[in-house]
């Protein structure tokens, strides 16, 4: 079975469980005021969030530095927005988890180095010398 279509229909049945049982306890009226509320929270948080880490790019920018991790933070934020916009308490936290700045740096420097298994020792070149051939030895050729 495809993945996607596994976590489309998963993700959703453990929101609506989840809402159900947080309905049961504290009411249902208080559960859907708590969802459209962390929605708003969550989205005013990452306007800001977003608008620091374009700051952060633009003053990478003027540093003459390349901006890469502004740029994976504008993305994670951008997925963490979408996951606050999604009803629900489970995408709501792991939403707020990559708004949080700390969590944020931690998860994609984990994903960094996951990705980039290159040793600090180790060098992506060869070191050389070029030796040139005497006139003579090129005429020859």
């Amino acid at each position: 079975m495809n993945t996607i279509l596994l976590f489309l229909i998963a993700v959703p049945t453990i929101e609506i469980y989840v809402m159900i049982k947080i309905g049961q306890n504290i009411g249902a009226f208080t559960t859907v005021s708590l969802i459209f509320a962390t929605a708003f929270i969550g989205i005013y948080f990452a306007k800001i969030e977003g608008l620091n880490t374009l700051r952060s790019g633009i003053y990478n920018l003027y540093k003459n530095k390349t901006p890469l991790f502004e740029i994976i933070s504008g993305a994670s934020i951008a997925l963490a927005a979408i996951l606050l916009i999604i009803p629900g308490f489970i995408t709501d936290f792991f939403g707020f988890i990559l708004l949080i700045s700390p969590t944020r740096k931690l998860i994609i420097n984990y994903f960094l180095k996951r990705k980039n298994p290159i040793k600090n020792n180790q060098k992506d070149f060869i070191e050389g010398e070029i030796l040139e051939k005497d006139q003579k030895d090129k005429d020859e050729l």
